[in-house]
């Protein structure tokens, strides 16, 4: 987003998530027994963040 040439961070951290996000999202919160991180009113960056996270547990519990 830009704002007069610059951009405007605080809008971006607040865009909501994708349809794509909060699909996947929701998909390994349930897969990884965490439903309470799954919102569905995040913000992108915030899904974003949450999906690095389970991906990383589910990759470290498969990897036992």
């Amino acid at each position: 987003m830009q704002v007069q040439g610059k951009y405007d961070a605080k809008v971006f951290l607040m865009e909501q998530m994708s349809r794509a996000q909060g699909l996947r999202l929701k998909r390994l919160s349930q897969e990884a027994y965490q439903p309470a991180q799954y919102d569905r009113e995040l913000s992108s960056v915030e899904a974003a963040r949450r999906i690095q996270v389970l991906d990383a547990e589910i990759d470290l519990a498969n990897s036992f």
